[in-house]
């Protein structure tokens, strides 16, 4: 290893959350992974600024087996195990749900849900080896909730925190904490590069139903003012830094108060049913169940 500063690797760093976090975690004196695509080419300044700031930036596509094994070996070659992986990259499919082919539909869980998993099969085993790490999941409220016009990109978010949870279970034993962060309406690039539904002529026979996709983007747009991708980061900072071990499985940050009641209700219900099947050594403890 280089040096003793704690790491953080973290993904989609170009924009938006995942470049507030990295310049968050730098500002804290870790050693930065800020990982992007393309970091030569469309996303070359924004490597470049990065590199300015002091993190390491390493090419990494989500989507590829070979990009993110060879990104991990770089990372594992510089310090070994990293303490936290923050899952961030992601994309947003939105509009008329039975307008999405089924290849669209792919490719939104391509990137959202099939790469975490991709990248975690990379860094897992030497957390889990070192007995130690954070993985931390940048999900969204509609990860727990629903809105019209917004199936499949919600979809893959009801996906990851599933897999997300579930593995939370699972690492207890070595150690490795799991965090999902629920993002409310933020102004990032991930509304800019929105993919829209790609059969025309079925979000056509929707008619004026159709149109009240863009009342939602609206409010979104709404929503989303005077909020700063910076609260995401310092959310993701503060689990970093937390206790091992107590860390809450879920934080919502700028949302609507509904979506922490549902988290606050199912806690409960989820850890009986854990209960029931006779897990209880793999629930967190009582102070960390939100």
């Amino acid at each position: 290893m280089s040096d003793n500063k704690k790491s953080v690797v973290i993904t989609g760093a170009s924009n938006g959350f995942g470049r507030a976090t990295a310049e968050a975690f730098l500002r804290e004196g870790w050693r930065t992974f800020a990982t992007l695509r393309d970091a030569s080419g469309k996303n070359a300044a924004a490597a470049a600024a990065l590199r300015a700031l002091g993190a390491d930036v390493v090419e990494l596509d989500v989507t590829s087996d070979a990009s993110v094994d060879a990104a991990a070996a770089q990372i594992h070659t510089a310090v070994g195990a990293v303490d936290v992986l923050v899952n961030n990259a992601g994309n947003a499919f939105m509009g008329v749900t039975e307008a999405f082919t089924p290849d669209a539909v792919e490719r939104q869980f391509a990137t959202n849900v099939i790469g975490p998993v991709r990248v975690n099969r990379a860094f897992l085993g030497a957390m889990r080896e070192r007995k130690s790490g954070l993985v931390v999941y940048v999900s969204s409220i509609v990860g727990r909730s629903v809105l019209p016009f917004m199936g499949v990109y919600a979809a893959s978010k009801w996906a990851i925190e599933a897999l997300a949870e579930s593995s939370s279970y699972e690492l207890r034993p070595f150690g490795v904490d799991v965090a999902i962060v629920e993002p409310g309406a933020y102004g990032t690039n991930i509304g800019e590069s929105l993919t829209t539904p790609d059969d025309a002529a079925r979000v056509a026979s929707y008619g004026e139903v159709a149109n009240i996709f863009g009342q939602i983007g609206a409010g979104l747009a709404t929503a989303s003012q005077g909020k700063s991708a910076d609260e995401i980061a310092r959310a993701i900072v503060e689990l970093a830094k937390a206790p091992a071990g107590n860390r809450p499985l879920r934080t919502m940050v700028g949302g609507i108060p509904q979506v922490n009641e549902i988290n606050e209700h199912a806690a409960p219900l989820q850890r009986s049913i854990l209960s029931r099947f006779g897990l209880d050594a793999l629930l967190a403890p009582e102070t960390a169940a939100v």
